[in-house]
């Protein structure tokens, strides 16, 4: 493993391997998070994630409590380990059932958040590319994408505010976000618009003036000093 790469990159080297199989019950191992503490003769990790049987049913686990309270008076039992940089199989103590299951790895939930970080990042990729463009309509469009990340909907959202047009404003105004800081950005946009264009919104009938007109050309309500 090299000296330079992070835990994500390893955690996710090792979900593209092949798990092994428990040499003791030929179950499948699971993906676990070693502790920042080392287990036993205290020499440490050689690496963030090891592999470990987590079958309650292993030979392994059923026959260690017996053994370690005949030869050790101790109330406790292994697991086998294996090491990703390693073809040995190892044994780790566990002193319950539950034991060392906090740390283990779920993949769906590894796998759901590698694809909204690669989503994000696809998505503030082609945000710059409109902005430099001043391609305010794609802007808009992700924004109102449902499917887009909260983040990149943020991030197109104060880029609507410097880019966007008032045709834009009745579309954000009529629509709800469903998320408060998404909302406020939004919100925050509609007000960078009117002051781009030196507008407002008629406080009776909610359409676009002059921000210093005294008659609305709408309603013909009289809006000066409102």
């Amino acid at each position: 493993m090299a000296m330079f790469e992070t835990k994500e990159q390893v955690l996710e080297k090792i979900m593209q391997q092949d798990k092994p199989l428990c040499p003791h019950c030929n179950q499948s191992m699971s993906i676990w998070e070693s502790p920042p503490f080392a287990i036993g003769d205290g020499l440490g990790w050689d690496s963030p994630y090891l592999f470990v049987c987590f079958n309650d049913e292993c030979p392994c686990y059923v026959e260690g409590w017996k053994n370690l309270m005949d030869n050790y008076a101790q109330h406790a039992s292994y697991r086998c380990i294996q090491s990703p940089n390693s073809k040995n199989f190892d044994l780790m103590p566990v002193f319950s059932s539950a034991g060392g299951s906090g740390q283990i790895i779920d993949e769906q939930v590894v796998a759901e958040e590698y694809a909204l970080k690669e989503s994000i990042k696809k998505g503030f990729s082609l945000l710059a590319q409109c902005y430099v463009s001043k391609d305010a309509v794609s802007i808009i469009r992700i924004l109102m994408d449902a499917t887009e990340p909260n983040r990149v909907r943020i991030k197109a959202a104060e880029m609507a505010g410097d880019l966007a047009d008032v045709e834009a404003v009745e579309l954000l105004n009529s629509h709800r976000f469903g998320n408060e800081k998404l909302q406020t950005s939004v919100n925050d946009a509609v007000k960078n618009i009117h002051e781009r264009f030196f507008t407002r919104e008629c406080p009776f009938c909610a359409e676009i003036i002059k921000k210093r007109a005294k008659i609305c050309k709408h309603c013909n309500k009289e809006v000066a000093g409102l």
